[in-house]
């Protein structure tokens, strides 16, 4: 029982304490909102592509059917390449009818449309061109992007996250000096972006294609930026 008293007694004074420290409203210095962008950037190490087949027949199922054996041929293409099952992920199958549209006349199908479509991630960016030439020759007839990202982007966003610290104490100086006062502290720092996260920009190039050699790609830098939102307190 005397162990429980002492510990409460303990407890009572670290509470008169911190209420003893907590400063009160009137004796508050002035609150400076500061709104700062960091941003950070680093040559991309995987590159996402969007690859596919189309095929048309005047049946559903024969266009289903060309469908799969094409995109049979692709799959094997994909994985001969180098890329990894987990980098690989479908992302739309579909099948339409076309339509034959005549003036006071009902529409008539005249045949249907399959696609089948897949996500790719290339982790060696020096071969992306190599497997684009490779993909359209195994029979891949709509190809999309490529995006670039950057595999581990936590210390790329730690320094944008530095940049927008060090931009938002420059402006709390010089606010601070400006009013005849010094910086006393920060009260509060918040972190905007998608989804609580720093936001890609991307800056990409994908040149033509050429007959005589394989597809050149220049990825080119990505861009992360962090936008903090921070309350100083400035002081006499």
């Amino acid at each position: 029982m005397k162990a429980v008293k002492i510990s409460v007694i303990s407890l009572l004074a670290l509470l008169a304490t911190a209420c003893g420290n907590e400063r009160a409203p009137e004796d508050r210095g002035t609150m400076v909102s500061i709104a700062a962008r960091g941003e950070a950037s680093q040559v991309p190490d995987i590159a996402k592509i969007s690859v596919g087949v189309v095929t048309e027949a005047e049946d559903s199922k024969q266009a289903m059917r060309d469908n799969a054996n094409q995109m049979e041929s692709l799959m094997a293409a994909i994985k001969k390449s180098g890329i990894n099952k987990k980098d690989i992920q479908t992302t739309g199958v579909n099948l339409s009818p076309r339509y034959q549209y005549q003036q006071n006349k009902k529409p008539r199908i005249t045949g249907y449309t399959a696609r089948n479509t897949v996500s790719v991630k290339v982790r060696k960016l020096d071969e992306l061109g190599k497997v684009l030439d490779n993909l359209t020759a195994a029979g891949a007839n709509q190809i999309n992007g490529p995006s670039f990202e950057i595999g581990e982007p936590a210390p790329v966003q730690a320094k944008a996250r530095e940049k927008a610290l060090e931009d938002a104490q420059e402006r709390a100086e010089m606010y601070a000096k400006a009013l005849g006062t010094k910086v006393r502290r920060i009260v509060s720092i918040s972190e905007n972006g998608n989804g609580g996260m720093p936001r890609p920009m991307y800056r990409t190039e994908m040149a033509a294609m050429k007959d005589s050699a394989s597809t050149p790609i220049s990825p080119g830098e990505t861009t992360l930026t962090v936008n903090l939102d921070l309350v100083y307190e400035l002081e006499d």
